[in-house]
């Protein structure tokens, strides 16, 4: 009885090792392999974003469903199209957006299987800053990770500050731990850092 829950509890620590280790790999490697993509997608979003803000995110696994979250002073409007068709560059015209600008972005996002891009707004000594989420769901490398996860990564325009675990700190009191959205974010470089969820947004 005693060996069985031993061997349980090592399983679950294995597990939970294999789990930390994978998902650092994962982020890192999909950050690295798409890395002048998902710059493209960062300062394309942001440029975009400061003409007229919005959110975009991909609703089916064959990426071919997109929602566009259009944001206004008193309002959001959700709209869902099928990537290409018509009614997407009509509408995103209707509300004064670069629908060019906008199916570009998509294409982008379609082409690496990022599955949303938003902007977030947060504080650092009381002073408004912004940063991009880009959130992705890469093919795990162990069966035993490929459960419902998603993979978020934030882009920063300032060199942000870590623990001696990679961990993402508060600027103002270093060793705070920085929460977004109540999620715990690691290093990937100093602009970068990911998390993972068990949503995309």
């Amino acid at each position: 009885m005693i060996n069985r829950m031993m061997s349980g509890l090592l399983a679950a620590v294995v597990v939970t090792g294999l789990y930390s280790c994978s998902a650092k790999n994962i982020s890192s490697n999909y950050y690295y392999e798409h890395e002048k993509v998902l710059e493209k997608i960062e300062q394309s979003y942001k440029e975009l974003y400061r003409q007229k803000p919005f959110t975009l995110a991909f609703t089916d696994k064959d990426f071919r469903t997109v929602s566009v979250e259009i944001i206004t002073d008193s309002l959001s409007y959700i709209y869902e199209f099928t990537v290409g068709e018509p009614r997407l560059s009509d509408t995103l015209r209707k509300y004064n957006f670069s629908a060019t600008g906008i199916t570009r972005l998509i294409d982008l996002m379609q082409s690496i299987r990022c599955t949303w891009v938003n902007n977030f707004d947060y504080y650092v000594d009381e002073q408004k800053k912004f940063l991009i989420l880009i959130s992705i769901k890469p093919v795990a490398l162990h069966p035993l990770l490929t459960y419902k996860k998603y993979y978020i990564l934030t882009f920063y325009s300032q060199p942000q500050q870590f623990d001696e675990k990679g961990r993402l700190l508060d600027k103002r009191k270093r060793r705070r731990l920085r929460k977004i959205n109540g999620e715990i974010f690691h290093r990937i470089n100093d602009k970068v850092c990911y998390t993972v969820s068990g949503q995309f947004r």
